[in-house]
């Protein structure tokens, strides 16, 4: 039963595979269909926004579909190269001192592997809570930052020019040089399939609804606009040879699935690359758990986050045995997936076969494809990523998350993703200390005729010259209690009648052991002065971890059940002070 419990944990698919139901397959094929339509263009684009073969897109797509639909816990998530990892892949390849295409193949299918297995093992140790410490208005700039040196990088292809930089000013310069030698045909396809993905996106869905199609139907149709423009661009292309007049082609890509290869790295590549894999792990889980997370909530469904941590590390684990770079769950994809009624993650699977008879069958019919109509699909598809208003929802409600949020997009646009990641994981850490370290402490009295506590400052209360009560509502560890000592003999020193002092404990969660310490010295000193220190409303794992240890062994006063008891019990019923503002 033991054996069988934990290959259900760690193995998803035995979970819901023996209850697969002919329902299920007609929902899932529908769904992966659509999907497949979307991904097959948009991986090619996002393998060169890598700098990579467009094949590897392929191959990424193939295996991070059908590797995570076995470890994975999410019905709809959809598992393949997504831009900003793309992107970040790019910048971890560019900063490494080689040329040779073999050797940066490598280099990606390293990182893939790298990425993975850290990964996998912090799913294995349960360690999904980690993804918290990066918050989500960091992460949104980070994420619109990448969106617009994505559409710059994409903007060589629409220009029909050569280009390179990874950040907006490198890119910006290098576009300026090259501009006047853009190829007008090329910038003219480009303009065309950007307004006819546009129109699809907006009107196609509406028109074929209004001439009679099932609007279920319509809604299919609409999304295949990228599809359509893949096939009229290469005809196009091929019927009028516009390679002749420099418009560039996608050219040959190698038919079939590579075999099993393992990646070849050695300790100088592995210390160039350990950084940036951490990165492009940590991106790519916190982006794959936002989207799986609201997918899920829709349905009323759950997933496992130290799962999710599993299955996403071994699809990038198994991509990198088989010619593909990092991949992450993608939020268009997902949402596709979703509306178009993925019931299990078999859907993803499907997916994954579709896409190998592409790659087996089809790549021939790829090689009159345009460049321009690749970063076209891609130019489309940033431009939701990018959001600004957190710019200013974040100065509206903290300045501090504002300075996160200014500094991580900043860095990221005129430094590299790299720098402005690794800066906003820092700058998230470092504003969650600052934050609690000087946690909300609140001195408060009775509200009368009840059993209430409320703080002084904010309500009419009673309170008594001979105790001081403070509510601590925070956690206390080792950043924030050297603020709560400092206070309370404040708060004492202005008050020289004052013979008891209570800790409301209600909020605190976790007491470290530098806290612990702390409210030591602060229990020996308040002794010295003649006050006791006395505790209520203390929680119970609190009070365990506590009631073995010196501090309440020699604590001056009392432990009480609750603040109204403490405060009866202590009280100078001939000096009560009333309404203190």
């Amino acid at each position: 039963m033991a054996k069988k419990s934990l290959i259900a944990r760690y193995i998803p698919i035995s979970r819901w595979a023996p209850h697969y139901t002919g329902a299920n397959l007609m929902d899932d094929s529908v769904a992966a269909l659509i999907v497949a339509i979307m991904l097959i263009p948009q991986s090619l684009g996002l393998a060169l926004v890598a700098g990579l073969p467009p094949e590897t897109g392929l191959y990424a797509s193939i295996f991070g579909l059908a590797v995570y639909s076995v470890f994975g816990t999410s019905n709809t998530l959809s598992v393949a190269p997504v831009a900003v990892i793309s992107l970040m892949t790019a910048a971890a390849l560019a900063k490494l001192p080689i040329e040779d295409p073999a050797e940066i193949l490598n280099a990606a299918f390293v990182l893939a592997l790298l990425s993975g297995i850290g990964l996998f093992f912090l799913g294995l140790f349960r360690l999904g809570f980690m993804a918290n410490f990066l918050s989500h208005p960091v992460i949104s700039a980070f994420v619109t930052a990448s969106a617009l040196i994505i559409g710059m990088s994409q903007l060589k292809h629409l220009f029909g020019i050569e280009s390179e930089g990874h950040n907006l000013i490198g890119l910006g310069l290098s576009l300026l040089e090259s501009i006047h030698q853009t190829n007008l045909i090329a910038l003219g396809l480009g303009i065309v399939s950007i307004g006819f993905i546009l129109w699809c996106k907006a009107r196609m869905e509406w028109l074929l609804v209004k001439i009679g199609l099932p609007s279920y139907f319509a809604k299919v149709v609409s999304r295949t606009g990228p599809v359509f423009i893949v096939i009229a661009s290469s005809l196009v292309a091929y019927i009028w040879r516009l390679d002749l007049y420099g418009l560039q082609l996608l050219g040959e890509i190698p038919s079939g699935i590579p075999k099993f290869k393992a990646p070849l790295i050695d300790a100088e590549l592995f210390s160039s690359l350990i950084g940036s894999a951490a990165l492009i792990a940590i991106i790519g889980f916190v982006e794959s758990i936002s989207v799986a997370q609201t997918m899920a909530a829709k349905r009323r469904e759950r997933i496992d986050l130290d799962q999710e941590l599993v299955g996403l590390g071994s699809a990038n684990i198994v991509t990198s045995f088989f010619g593909g770079f990092p991949v992450s769950g993608g939020f268009s994809r997902s949402v596709v997936n979703f509306d178009a009624g993925a019931a299990t993650p078999a859907a993803g699977l499907i997916t994954a076969i579709l896409v190998t008879v592409v790659a087996s069958f089809f790549t021939p019919l790829l090689f009159w494809l345009p460049k321009v109509s690749l970063a076209a699909i891609i130019l489309v598809a940033v431009v939701p990523l990018i959001d600004f208003s957190m710019l200013r929802r974040s100065w509206q409600y903290s300045k501090a998350d504002f300075t996160a949020v200014f500094f991580t997009l900043t860095l990221t646009l005129l430094v590299g993703v790299e720098f402005g990641i690794a800066a906003g994981v820092l700058a998230s850490v470092l504003i969650h200390l600052y934050k609690t370290s000087k946690p909300h402490v609140a001195v408060v009295g009775r509200v009368a005729g009840s059993e209430h506590f409320r703080n002084v400052k904010r309500h009419n209360v009673e309170t008594f010259e001979n105790l001081l009560s403070i509510r601590i509502d925070e956690s206390l560890y080792f950043a924030n209690t050297r603020y709560l000592e400092e206070l309370i003999f404040k708060l004492v020193s202005r008050q020289p009648k004052v013979e008891h002092v209570i800790l409301m404990f209600t909020a605190v969660n976790a007491v470290d052991m530098s806290a612990l310490e702390t409210l030591t010295k602060i229990n020996d000193t308040l002794s010295e002065l003649g006050i006791s220190l006395h505790l209520s409303e203390v929680k119970g794992p609190i009070m365990d971890r506590l009631q073995p240890t010196d501090f309440i062994k020699y604590l001056s006063g009392n432990c009480y059940l609750s603040q109204n008891r403490a405060v009866e019990a202590l009280k100078d019923t001939e000096m009560p002070l009333s309404s203190l503002q």
